[in-house]
C-alpha cells in the first residue's frame, strides 16, 4: 500500500539542505577537506595598509590569504592561510605593494629545514614592513658604498664613444649619461659623506627613541595638567562671576534698609571729625599750661612760684610807708627814677 509523503517535512528538510549548501559554498575555504589549508602568524612593527583578504604569495605565486590583522601590545599579528605551499621554520615574511592604488600582500620566503609549526608565529626578526626609513637609508648606505664610482665613469665613457655614430638624439643622451657618470664621481666623497652622516642620523634617533616616546608622554602629562587648571581656572571665574551677581542682587533687594544705615553711617564719621579736631585743638591749647607746670613743680618735693594778689599794694606817706616794694616777681628790681617796676620777662622765678 502506498502513502502519501507529508509535504511540510519534505519542504523543512530540503530548505536545510539549500541553506547547508550555500553556506558550504560561501565558507569553502574554511573546509577541512575541500579548502582551508593551514593557518599560521606573523609578527610585524606596523601593518601598513595590510588587510584581512589580501593574498599570500611564495615567489609571486598567490599560495593563500591574509586572515585577520589585530594588535598584540606593541606589535601587529598577521594571521594567513596557506594551502599547497611548504612553510619551514626559518621563513621571512614581507608586506609588499601590489598595486599603484596602495594595496598590499604578504610575500613569504620559505627557508629552514623543518615545517614551521603554526602556533609558533613568525617574529618581528625575521619580517619587515614596507617604508621602513631605517632600513632603506642603512641598505641604501651599504648598496653605494659598494660601488665603484670610476669603473661606473668608464662604463659611461666607453659606451658615450662606442654611440658616437649613432643618431643625434642617442648621442645627446648618452654625452648626458657621461655627464652624469663624472658629477657622480666627482662627487662620491661628498656622497659617501653625506650617506654616512644620514646613517649616523638615523641611528641616533633609532636609539634615542625611547627618550623621544618619555618626551611625547610628559608632553601628554604637561597638557593635561594645563588642561585641569584651565578648568580650575574657568571654574573660578565662574564662581567670581555668580558671586558679583549674588552680591548685586543683594545690594538692590536691600537698598532701602542699606540707604538709611549709610546715612547714619556718614554723620557719625562727621562728628567722630569733628570731636576729632576738638581734641587736637584742646591738646593744642594745654601745651603752654602743662610746659609752665612742669617747670614750676620740676625742682623736687618743693615748687617755685609767687603770690602777689594776696599782698595789699605799695603805701607810701612820706613818713610811714608800707609794703614800699610793691607786688614784684622774684629776681626783678625797680628802677630807682621812675618807681615803676618793668614787665617781668618769666612769670616764674624766686622760691618758698
Amino acid at each position: 500500500m502506498r502513502t502519501e509523503r507529508n509535504p511540510v517535512a519534505v519542504g523543512a528538510v530540503s530548505l536545510t539542505v539549500i541553506v547547508l549548501l550555500l553556506l558550504a559554498a560561501f565558507n569553502s575555504d574554511d573546509l577541512p577537506i575541500i579548502g582551508g589549508g593551514t593557518t599560521y602568524s606573523a609578527e610585524f612593527t606596523e601593518a601598513a595598509g595590510l588587510i584581512p583578504s589580501n593574498e599570500v604569495r611564495v615567489a609571486g605565486v598567490k599560495v593563500g590569504k591574509v586572515t585577520e590583522v589585530e594588535l598584540d601590545g606593541d606589535k601587529v599579528k598577521v594571521s594567513f592561510r596557506v594551502k599547497d605551499a611548504w612553510v619551514g621554520d626559518r621563513t621571512t615574511a614581507v608586506i609588499r605593494i601590489k598595486t599603484l592604488l596602495g594595496q598590499k600582500f604578504l610575500a613569504l620566503d620559505p627557508q629552514g629545514s623543518q615545517p614551521l609549526d603554526p602556533g609558533e608565529p613568525i617574529p618581528r626578526e625575521r619580517t619587515l614592513s614596507p617604508y621602513d626609513v631605517q632600513e632603506a637609508f642603512n641598505g641604501l648606505a651599504s648598496t653605494v658604498g659598494q660601488i665603484d664610482t670610476g669603473q661606473l665613469a668608464d662604463s659611461f665613457r666607453v659606451l658615450s664613444e662606442t654611440f658616437q655614430g649613432s643618431a643625434q638624439s642617442v648621442r645627446g643622451a648618452l654625452d648626458g649619461l657621461s655627464a652624469l657618470s663624472k658629477t657622480i664621481s666627482s662627487r662620491d666623497e661628498q656622497l659617501a659623506e653625506l650617506l654616512a652622516n644620514t646613517n649616523t642620523i638615523t641611528k641616533t634617533l633609532a636609539d634615542r627613541n625611547e627618550q623621544f616616546e618619555k618626551l611625547l608622554a610628559d608632553g601628554n602629562l604637561l597638557l593635561g595638567e594645563l588642561r585641569k587648571r584651565r578648568d580650575a581656572i574657568s571654574a573660578l571665574l565662574n564662581g567670581t562671576r555668580q558671586l558679583s551677581k549674588e552680591l548685586s542682587g543683594l545690594v538692590a533687594d536691600n537698598s532701602a534698609q542699606l540707604r538709611p544705615a549709610l546715612e547714619q553711617l556718614e554723620r557719625v564719621t562727621t562728628m567722630l571729625q569733628r570731636n576729632q579736631d576738638s581734641l587736637d585743638r584742646s591738646l593744642s591749647l594745654m601745651g603752654p599750661f602743662f610746659r609752665v607746670f612742669a617747670n614750676t613743680l620740676g625742682n623736687g618735693r618743693w615748687f617755685d612760684t609767687y603770690i602777689c594778689g594776696l599782698l595789699p599794694p605799695s603805701v607810701n606817706l612820706g613818713v610811714v610807708g608800707f609794703n614800699e616794694e610793691g607786688c614784684l616777681p622774684p629776681g626783678v628790681q625797680r628802677q630807682p627814677s621812675t618807681g615803676q617796676a618793668p614787665a617781668a620777662s618769666n612769670p616764674s622765678g624766686g622760691g618758698n
